[in-house]
């Protein structure tokens, strides 16, 4: 089974089997949002563990 590209671009998986991802919301109506709400969302989130799961059998190579 091949690689999704797609999602090889949105997640990261790291060392210890957890997969990342972005937090939504980070192209517009940002004027909206307090300040702790976009530093917020700089980081990396963990995804839930029965989508984590889908993630990483797509992710396989």
């Amino acid at each position: 089974m091949k690689t999704r590209k797609s999602l090889k671009k949105r997640f990261k998986i790291t060392k210890t089997g957890k997969v990342l991802r972005r937090p939504c919301g980070q192209n517009h109506f940002r004027a909206k949002k307090s300040g702790n709400q976009i530093r917020k969302s700089r980081k990396w989130v963990k995804v839930s563990e029965p989508l984590a799961k889908k993630i990483k059998k797509l992710l396989a190579k």
